[in-house]
């Protein structure tokens, strides 16, 4: 029996470390996860998507052009517009600009449901934001659409070939649309466009997302020229 112990000991903690590397190996991001999403040329082989936010909130802005309307048929209520703007919250508390502290930690711990907000832009769309701070990615096409797809999803429509339903939004040429995903503390509009952006390819970690500046430190790590 002794001396089989040492040989069962070492077998033992071989296969622990063997262990340990494996879960290293499978966290690290892949080398070439760049490449999958990454796009250097010039336009219009690139699509351009914008992270606009604030201190608290961020969204994301695409080329209205960029959007297959069978991908998002809500596009036909923005007939005008050049760019759109979409962002996720609370059902109750991001409609209501006028939301008390108890609306703010319902939507944080009891959240009801959620909703998308969509804006219709112009072309000189960034004088709308004024203050705000804008980051320009550029994606591959396949990344772009993983990222529109998941766009897509959000909205929860009552079936696939039907538009959702629009609702008076916070300005004159944007709408609220009932929307998938339950909105809490962990999960906040932050963490969606976090989401978003890892389902596009991006090394962006969601789960390391709620405040508006935890998503533009990681954004800030991608070397993404701007």
């Amino acid at each position: 029996l002794g001396a089989v112990t040492p040989s069962l000991s070492h077998f033992l903690t071989s296969r622990v470390w063997r262990g340990v590397l494996l879960c290293l190996l499978l966290l690290a991001p892949p080398e070439h996860a760049s490449a999958e999403w990454e796009c250097r040329a010039p336009p219009p082989s690139c699509r351009p998507v914008f992270i606009v936010h604030s201190a608290w909130h961020a969204a994301i802005v695409l080329r209205k052009g960029d959007i297959a309307s069978a991908v998002v048929p809500e596009l036909v209520d923005f007939p005008n517009a050049q760019f759109i703007e979409f962002s996720w919250g609370d059902k109750d508390y991001f409609p209501n600009p006028d939301a008390g502290v108890f609306a703010g930690l319902k939507a944080a711990f009891w959240s009801s449901g959620s909703v998308l907000h969509v804006v219709g832009l112009s072309s000189d769309w960034q004088a709308f934001y004024a203050g705000a701070a804008i980051i320009e990615l550029r994606l591959m096409p396949a990344a772009y659409g993983r990222l529109l797809d998941f766009v897509a999803k959000t909205f929860s429509r009552p079936a696939p070939e039907y538009r959702a339903q629009a609702d008076p939004g916070l300005f004159a040429h944007s709408y609220f649309y009932p929307a998938t995903r339950r909105f809490s503390v962990l999960r906040t509009c932050n963490g969606w466009v976090a989401e978003a952006l890892e389902s596009a390819g991006l090394p962006i970690a969601p789960s390391y997302v709620i405040t508006a500046g935890q998503l533009s430190e990681q954004i800030g790590k991608l070397n993404q020229p701007r």
